[in-house]
């Protein structure tokens, strides 16, 4: 997914152009609307971070090999309590329904809830991949201490493998309670992307306007290979599908509106922040919030901006600069502009592959020159025609289609000569571009990590429980 307001902030720490925001009781202008794109510029480019997010399917683990349940919040709550408790973590501002623990931070990262108890660690914007691997371990730790007393166990795959939508769980959050009734009426995805969708995403500094359309059109333009060679969601109910990514079919059916790849998103020379704004101005809103309530409220931001809204108890309500931040998360393109360059096509995978998704991002968006390197490759593949083309390819074949295969090649190696030239290295002297060795692995074979999770659970009775195993990440073995 993801829907929630929280994540990573790769620029966060960095304020030297940060403005006191506008008044919230004045009316929004559209330069309010312009300056949180010119606020989050970051004219140092040695001051570039990545931030990286994950999320995870959790199940109850049955004793001497029972049914796997899957998690509800009693037992998200026992796993927050528990972190709080031993690990540091402190409680989030945001609460449930009936003021339920839904969020923790600490030290710039936060721990929080999607639709259907998938738990998200949106880390802290780091320099480096080295430092990004270190506190994903870290995260391993700590929830595999939490979760064993306590019968858990944390999968990561882009789709759930056996799970209806009945079986999941809903997380008790006002916004998911609005979001619940209104995307049905959009698409036949919605509920199936709510609940029973994993992702890795990974979060992108730029310098300038310019550098924001040019990062935008190349994550754009690689988003298909990329979410080829990271898909991880074979399974719908147990079944095989044939389709590599089920995570980004569902994508393709929830809401035409705020979904998919817009027109000008491929146009790096032609990008402006009006036009991104434009384009978010005309989706659909989901809700207002006031007070801690959100009230369904369905028309186009621009309508808001002009007509305001009138609560139930009568109360009139003008559009303002909370709303617009609130708003901006609720747009959902395959890259997103939060402001924030944030990368949204990838399944999420296993530790092996975890820290692959932001290194291979940092050289392509952030390498001197990488940039042309990535658009002579793809050629008429980033053109609207040729990208939409490739989507279904990649999306249905994965890593077996040889020209996705080709392309993944060539973007992991540009992303290499990048990390090397960087030259950060660990403790024992290497390179970020270590973190690529397992995606070069892939790549050679033509497999994504669903086929390796598949081979791993091929001779076993229930394919989806040893898919879940292929793919588990902490907690109580099965």
């Amino acid at each position: 997914m993801t829907s929630s307001t929280g994540g990573s902030n790769a620029g966060g720490g960095h304020d030297q152009n940060r403005s006191d925001p506008p008044d919230a009781d004045a009316p929004l202008a559209r330069e309010d609307l312009v300056r949180v794109f010119v606020d989050a510029e970051r004219p140092d480019v040695s001051t570039h971070l990545v931030g990286t997010e994950l999320e995870k399917f959790g199940v109850r683990v049955g004793p001497g090999g029972g049914p796997l349940v899957p998690v509800d919040h009693a037992d998200i709550a026992a796993v927050l309590g528990a972190l709080v408790a031993g690990h540091g973590w402190e409680l989030g501002e945001d609460r449930g329904t009936a003021g339920e623990i839904v969020e923790l931070r600490k030290d710039g990262a936060s721990i929080t809830l999607e639709p259907g108890g998938q738990l998200e660690l949106s880390g802290k914007p780091l320099a480096t991949i080295h430092e990004t691997c270190a506190e994903f371990t870290e995260h391993y730790r700590e929830l595999h201490a939490v979760s064993v007393p306590l019968g858990l166990s944390w999968f990561t795959a882009g789709f759930h493998p056996w799970a209806t939508r009945e079986q999941i769980n809903w997380m008790p959050k006002g916004r998911y309670r609005v979001m619940r009734a209104y995307l049905p009426t959009r698409g036949g995805r919605g509920l199936d992307m709510m609940l029973r969708t994993c992702t890795v995403q990974a979060n992108f500094d730029y310098a300038s306007e310019r550098q924001c359309g040019e990062r935008l059109a190349v994550a754009n333009a690689i988003a298909p290979v990329v979410m080829a060679l990271f898909a991880n969601s074979p399974l719908v109910e147990g079944r095989r599908t044939g389709v590599a990514s089920n995570r980004s079919a569902v994508w393709t059916d929830v809401d035409p509106a705020r979904c998919g790849t817009p027109s000008f998103a491929l146009d790096g020379a032609g990008f402006s922040y009006e036009r991104y704004i434009d384009w978010a101005l005309d989706v659909p809103m989901f809700f207002v919030k006031r007070a801690g309530v959100y009230h369904p409220h369905h028309a186009t931001f621009r309508a808001f901006m002009t007509e305001g809204f009138v609560d139930p108890s009568g109360a009139r309500h003008r559009a303002c600069y909370t709303d617009w931040l609130l708003h901006l998360s609720t747009v959902f393109p395959e890259v997103r502009l939060k402001p924030f360059v944030e990368f949204r096509s990838a399944d999420a995978v296993p530790s092996r592959y975890l820290c692959g998704l932001p290194a291979l991002l940092k050289g392509l968006l952030y390498g001197v020159g990488t940039a042309e390197g990535v658009m002579a490759l793809l050629d008429h593949d980033a053109t609207p025609a040729g990208h939409g083309a490739l989507w279904v390819e990649a999306r249905q074949h994965g890593m077996a289609a040889p020209r996705i295969r080709s392309l993944a090649g060539g973007l992991v190696e540009l992303a290499r000569q990048a990390l090397d030239g960087f030259a950060i290295r660990d403790d024992k002297g290497r390179t970020e571009a270590r973190f690529l060795d397992p995606l070069d692995e892939l790549v050679a074979r033509g497999v994504s990590p669903a086929d390796m999770a598949l081979a791993a659970s091929n001779d076993e009775r229930d394919c989806a429980r040893a898919y879940a195993r292929a793919v588990y990440f902490a907690g109580t073995e099965f």
